[in-house]
């Protein structure tokens, strides 16, 4: 797997690259929205072990976040000439220029996550499906009354799609008081920590029921290190994608459940139609590939973990 690149240095180097054309083999762009992230680092795996195949180079540029260096990254693999390009997880109706930019240099542009609209060939990875069960479940443990921390992050569609899911399904239970903070990106699992410590502070033990949920996993692992500093162990904690982390939280009793995302297989599907979508030219149409999600809970841990181990990077 390529390491990321950040935006600053993809745009000094942009001024010196050769275009795509003039390479031994195509030009897969991937914008991530942060490359490190273990989600995202499996869904390049998937992409990038897909594009090999395929012949093509992988170039990746980390955002970190912004949706104006997601821009400037898209008009970068643009101006090098790129075969394809894929948007991680941001909305398209973020990342308008850059899909200018592209359509105009007839370079289809799909997204993990990020919808389908405006030039967007393809999408998966949609935020909402993947995280209902998880919601499911945990509006059922809390009974539909308690208190409820919500982590959410608004700039990624993933995530502002499951929270719009999360308050329709929490519009039937009024008993759940729900309190809500966006944490950043990077920043995300110290802002989780931070978060719950506040929350805690006001829902002391034996206060009702209790639970803290995470728009995707990693707030809510942050959240756990608060939960285990203060010594409480009377909160449900709720993740959503299934990375090795949370799995791992979920084995030793600290996380209740998680819905597992098998984003390496949507990197690599999503490739494999990039390769149709260049050959059906003007006559592809626009349509979502998603690949169901698996939740995981305390009961069922083991036997998903000895069905896919691959989930613990084994």
């Amino acid at each position: 797997m390529k390491h990321p690149v950040t935006a600053a240095v993809a745009a000094c180097l942009a001024m010196t690259l050769v275009p795509a054309a003039a390479q031994d083999r195509p030009l897969l762009g991937i914008v991530s929205i942060s490359a490190t992230e273990a989600n995202n680092v499996r869904y390049i795996a998937g992409a990038t072990a897909a594009a090999e195949k395929a012949g093509w180079e992988v170039s990746v540029i980390d955002a970190a976040g912004s949706a104006d260096q997601a821009n400037s990254a898209i008009q970068n693999f643009a101006g090098r000439g790129a075969t394809a390009i894929i948007d991680m997880v941001f909305p398209y109706s973020s990342i308008g220029a850059g899909l200018a930019a592209a359509r105009d240099a007839d370079i289809p542009v799909v997204t993990w996550g990020g919808g389908l609209g405006s030039s967007v060939a393809a999408t998966n990875g949609s935020g909402a499906p993947i995280a209902q069960p998880v919601i499911e479940k945990m509006i059922a443990d809390l009974g539909g009354e308690g208190n409820l921390l919500a982590l959410t992050y608004r700039t990624g569609e993933v995530c502002r799609n499951r929270e719009v899911l999360l308050d329709e399904m929490l519009a039937d239970h009024p008993g759940i008081t729900v309190t809500k903070n966006e944490v950043r990106i990077p920043g995300y699992f110290e802002d989780g920590a931070q978060y719950a410590n506040a929350w805690l502070a006001s829902n002391p033990p034996g206060d009702g029921k209790l639970a803290i949920w995470g728009c995707w996993d990693d707030p809510a692992i942050g959240a756990i290190g608060a939960l285990r500093q203060q010594g409480r162990d009377d909160v449900e904690v709720y993740g959503v994608n299934g990375n090795a982390q949370a799995i791992e939280n979920i084995r030793n009793g600290h996380m209740t459940a998680t819905a597992w995302e098998d984003s390496f297989t949507e990197g690599q599907r999503m490739v494999e139609l990039l390769q149709e979508i260049k050959a059906a030219g003007s006559a592809w149409q626009p349509k979502a590939v998603e690949v169901p999600a698996v939740l995981v809970t305390q009961e069922t841990v083991e036997a998903f973990v000895a069905e896919h181990p691959e989930a613990l990077g084994q």
